[in-house]
């Protein structure tokens, strides 16, 4: 199969069965274009269209974006995961501003540099918004391309990604490169899936080679499986009143910028850690409990949280360095609690928790009295 015969055949499809109604395919700029790619980065597609509505109502130009506060920007982002990727849209977006005159370089490699983007963001942002010949190579296009000549092993080593790259050019079409491209991720997305690839739809079975050898599974090839580590942390969920304490976090870093209970790291864990932290403030408290343990998983490693419940007999005017604020619980179990003020997802779950283990516990010291 010809490199015109592979693009005439993704080209009709696409043209035919593809997807063409995203809020990202519509009002098609460089600005629009990067944000939706930066969102489809581990993230579903089902997933990333309320947030990309949202991000566009509030930052609707890449002016917007660029002189917006990291937190407000980092709200729009919470419940997306991998917040490196808010950060750097961010940062971004002011060096686009600032060295670029506010537009996009026309240029792959120029685009390359820019904060956050790698050569497959770029040729998709080069290609869709600007049509210029550029090739992209996401996961899905990664399956597409391994499957339809076998190219063997797994694309995180060099060896193999210069091998898919090398496909990625030579396919690309000089015309409609911004359809081809479209399609080309929509083909891996709804056809060449990763499990139970639906090969009766595709319009390249006829000369895939996977699918000759009666193996497309085994493409693309896995990564070696590594043990993750687990980390172990003390969350303390402080409470006064109604209000729990949050911290924001460090701007790099997990959940960077993003507000969290004070964490221990690396403690003994429990209530004991809770009990020296806060003789070492002289803080007193009237309830000490612990919550559920729970698991978070990262990229790379788990994270075991043990939560205790510390309710203070009284509201210090500084909880712990570097200084945080109070919310009030129902604030914080609002519906869109995580957006609005900047919450990790687990962290939005440990507050429900923390909400469902202290109402029958205050109910009991209204009964009583105490």
């Amino acid at each position: 199969m010809s490199p015109n015969q592979f693009q005439q055949a993704v080209l009709t499809w696409f043209d035919q069965h593809g997807r063409k109604d995203f809020p990202w395919q519509q009002d098609i700029n460089p600005y629009r274009v990067w944000v939706s790619e930066i969102m489809l980065q581990q993230t579903q597609v089902t997933a990333v269209i309320p947030y990309f509505q949202r991000f566009m109502d509030s930052f609707p130009t890449l002016e917007d974006l660029a002189s917006a506060p990291l937190d407000r920007v980092l709200a729009h982002w919470s419940g997306l995961g991998y917040y490196a990727r808010a950060r750097n849209l961010h940062k971004c977006a002011q060096q686009v501003t600032e060295e670029h005159g506010g537009e996009f370089p026309r240029d792959v490699e120029e685009l390359s540099a820019l904060p956050g983007i790698g050569r497959s963001t770029a040729g998709a942002i080069a290609s869709i918004s600007m049509g210029i010949n550029a090739p992209i190579l996401d996961g899905n296009v990664k399956r597409v391309l391994s499957r339809f000549r076998a190219v063997e092993g797994w694309p995180g080593q060099t060896r193999v990604a210069n091998a898919l790259w090398q496909l990625a050019e030579q396919y690309t079409p000089e015309a409609r490169c911004n359809d081809y491209t479209q399609a080309m991720m929509d083909l891996g997305a709804t056809v060449c899936t990763r499990s139970r690839p639906r090969c009766d739809a595709c319009p390249l079975a006829n000369h895939c080679t996977a699918l000759a050898q009666g193996n497309p599974q085994d493409y693309p090839g896995k990564k070696p499986k590594k043990e993750k580590p687990v980390r172990t942390t003390t969350m303390l969920l402080i409470e006064h009143d109604g209000a729990l304490y949050l911290e924001q976090r460090p701007p790099s870093g997990i959940w960077g910028g993003l507000w969290c209970p004070v964490q221990l790291e690396e403690d003994d864990g429990g209530e004991a850690s809770a009990h020296e932290w806060l003789a070492i403030r002289d803080l007193q408290a009237t309830e000490l409990a612990t919550l559920p343990a729970m698991r978070h998983t990262f990229t790379h490693f788990h994270l075991d949280i043990s939560p205790v419940w510390i309710q203070l007999a009284a509201r210090p005017p500084r909880v712990a360095e570097p200084s945080g604020d109070w919310y009030k619980l129902r604030q914080l179990n609002r519906p869109r609690a995580a957006q609005e003020l900047g919450l990790p997802a687990p962290i939005v779950k440990l507050v429900h928790q923390l909400e469902a283990f202290r109402a029958p516990l205050l109910t009991t010291q209204d009964q009583t009295g105490t």
